[in-house]
């Protein structure tokens, strides 16, 4: 039987892309995943060791290095463990066949009456003993990798491993904002009310004469300052603005709901998804959902370092693709490939396309101009308004069930702009290269096909329905900045198909549970939302209080990664209150239990965030979601119990986990509300003048 490939193997097929052992004791794993604070370091290292025979503390991870390591694109849609542990496996594995070899040749053994443990082979049949290291000079790490049929012990795999990176992090020095260069100078950058503001008119002399700024670098649009003192330098950035004028390319349209603002833009509809054949209804429902815009809303703003030196660019980022950065950058300075290199350094978390690349660009234009380090640092109110935004969506259902109360015709409508402007697909997508004098053009945007899919991720419905039809209308101008955000489409589209079971479950007045369970046939999906309902007590919650309900939500994310079923507790009084969340989740194999219920829980507490506050706002003058005060996330204190049940399915593949739970958990916020007051929650977020105008609409 003839084994695929990996992707990440097919693209880095050498052995020497994935391993090196040039210190004694210790073997360095190359990866072209990088850790985003979603724990995936320590999982791949467990693969690893696993696979190579030693233990964690003889492994070293390098992620996202382009001098040393393999391209494996971008670290996004919940893929490390499921494609980068699988690439990781097979390297490893390979090794371990060669180096088995090997080490019978020097042991004088048959390769089967060899052991391996911590690096060293040896055989009952030989008083002698080997290792690794000491094999090398057998062995050709220049080899194509091909897919090995060594098999290894699970000793690392399913055990809950603490995570390297803690310690630095907790002690303050784990980011990428505690790093410097010697001689590095301080950058910030002077942009307009939107990150693609236009500059008509600046004072150049009246910003380099302020104290703290040593140099003013002014390209067509493109505005910064760089100074040796960041604290002096931040102070006379916010004197510089008095001394700059901006205007928009376009004007924006008045901020309205989602519904109207997005029929009101041109964009073609088309059918991407079809199957089955329409069948008789007896009884017909039809409902809108929407979200609006959403920022990434790092804690840690953006920041990069650059240093041009001897015609060769070198960039440190926490972008969630070196490799594409260093082509975007390429062709951005119009240099090769081999004089960029950038580097992978642990920033915070974001889950998506915000202004890590971007900032990146910044920071290497202004070294390309001075010929010195420089260290850029956006500040909060460029994070918040020159960074990608996720995509507002508009999501419209029409389905019927027949006599046996069974759904026999389902027709979703999703309407969206671009979910996906990273670097390194066609032309250059980082923002200040449009800006400079000479620059590059912005791409026209596009999105990903099904199954992935971009806004309509997750539109196709993962039930069992005798005819399900899926149009997408791709909208191409927006109204603002968009690209990839956690889950892409998938949070909206399981938002609204979640919330539109419960209604049809009503009108069939069959349980939500039941109904639900009525529509799958696929068992791993049934067994989840199954264990939903023992552990959150469904079905027992008695009648409703007019305070109290109880939800429920379930998805597949993209219908072919991990499975999760989400119930939530939420108290209605002026503002909705999540008392608690159970989550119960299929991944397949999991690698590391405690990584994984800590991905969950992530996911969990911002798709709450967005459900209940987030929201970007803006006038005709540009985004005045710019701060904290205007742009709220979910507090500490807001942040309700959460359970999280996992099957673990170690004869099965590892599933991806990291964006499972966003959909799901907004829907069952959403169908709790109806079931503590009657009233139906279809556009998002759920904050507490929403809920008052729901309110009075209703009565």
């Amino acid at each position: 039987m003839q084994i695929s490939l990996p992707m990440g193997i097919v693209k880095n097929p050498v052995l020497h892309q994935w391993l090196s052992f040039e210190t004694q004791h210790t073997i360095t794993l190359h990866s072209g995943k990088v850790e985003l604070g979603q724990g995936v370091e320590i999982a791949l290292q467990q693969i690893a060791c696993d696979a190579l025979g030693v233990d964690p503390d003889q492994l070293q991870f390098e992620g996202g290095n382009t001098l040393h390591g393999p391209d494996e694109g971008h670290t996004a849609g919940s893929q490390s463990i499921d494609q980068g542990g699988h690439a990781v496996r097979m390297a490893c594995l390979f090794a371990r066949q060669i180096f088995y070899q090997s080490a019978a040749d020097e042991l004088g053994v048959a390769p089967d009456l060899i052991e391996l443990e911590r690096g060293i082979f040896s055989s009952k049949g030989s008083d002698k003993s080997c290792t690794y290291w000491s094999l090398l000079h057998r062995v050709n790490l220049m080899q194509p990798i091909s897919p090995s049929m060594q098999t290894a012990p699970s000793r690392w795999v399913g055990q809950s491993v603490k995570r390297p990176d803690f310690v630095q992090k907790l002690s303050g020095a784990g980011f990428i904002h505690d790093f410097s260069l010697p001689g590095m100078l301080h950058a910030r950058m002077i942009r307009g009310p939107i990150g693609e503001s236009t500059i008509d008119f600046v004072d150049l002399p009246a910003i380099g004469r302020l104290a703290g700024i040593q140099h003013v670098i002014h390209s067509k649009d493109f505005l910064a300052v760089v100074g040796p003192k960041e604290d002096e330098l931040v102070k006379a950035t916010d004197k510089a603005r008095a001394f700059v004028r901006f205007s928009l390319k376009s004007p924006l349209p008045i901020a309205s709901e989602t519904e109207a603002l997005l029929t009101s833009l041109a964009g073609e509809s088309k059918t991407v998804h079809q199957t089955g054949e329409r069948q008789a209804v007896s009884l017909s429902h039809e409902a809108r959902y929407s979200r609006p815009y959403i920022a990434h809303g790092s804690i840690g703003p953006s920041c990069a370092l650059a240093q041009w030196v001897s015609g060769q660019m070198k960039v440190w980022s926490h972008t969630q693709g070196v490799f594409p950065l260093r082509s975007d950058l390429a062709k951005a300075f119009h240099l090769t490939l081999d004089a960029v290199q950038v580097f992978h350094m642990h920033g915070s978390g974001c889950y998506g396309h915000n202004g890590a690349d971007d900032v990146a660009f910044d920071a290497a234009f202004i070294s390309f101009k001075l010929g010195v380090p420089i260290r850029m640092l956006w500040m909060r109110e460029d994070e918040m308004t020159a960074s990608p935004l996720g995509a507002p969506s508009l999501v419209n259902i029409r389905a019927g069930v027949d006599s046996a109360g069974r759904i026999s015709e389902w027709h979703l409508s999703v309407w969206s702009h671009s979910h996906l402007t990273r670097p390194g697909g066609a032309g250059v997508n980082l923002l200040g290269a449009w800006q400079v004098e000479g620059g590059s053009d912005k791409p026209t945007p596009s999105d990903l096909p099904l199954p992935a899919g971009g806004g309509h991720r997750n539109a196709v419905a993962f039930y069992d329905f005798a005819h399900q039809q899926v149009d997408y209308g791709f909208i191409p101008d927006s109204t603002l900045r968009t690209s990839a955000l956690r889950s892409l489409g998938s949070y909206v589209n399981l938002f609204a198909i979640e919330s539109f079971m419960d209604e049809m479950a009503e009108k069939a007045s069959v349980d939500a549970l039941d109904f639900r369970l009525q529509h799958l046939s696929d068992s791993r999906a049934v067994a989840v939302l199954t264990k939903l309902g023992a552990v959150c007590g469904w079905g027992h919650q008695g009648e409703a209080d007019g305070l109290h309900g109880l939800g429920l939500g379930f998805g597949r994310y993209k219908n072919l990664s991990g499975y999760c079923a989400v119930a939530a507790l939420i108290r209605v009084d002026e503002k909705i209150t999540v008392e608690k969340i159970w989550a119960v989740v299929d991944v397949g194999l999991v690698v590391n239990p405690d990584g994984l219920i800590n991905q969950i829980e992530g996911g969990i507490v911002q798709s709450l965030s967005w459900t209940l506050k987030e929201q970007v706002t803006w006038d005709s003058e540009g985004i005045t979601s710019r701060t904290w005060a205007e742009y709220p996330i979910i507090s500490f204190s807001e942040t309700p119990e959460v359970e999280v049940h996992v099957i673990d399915r170690p004869d099965c593949l590892s599933l991806g986990s990291g964006e499972v739970a966003a959909g799901p958990v907004a829907a069952a916020i959403g169908n709790a509300l109806y079931r503590a007051i009657g009233i139906r929650a279809r556009h998002l977020p759920l904050t507490p003048a929403r809920l008052t105008q729901m309110i009075l609409t209703s009565q």
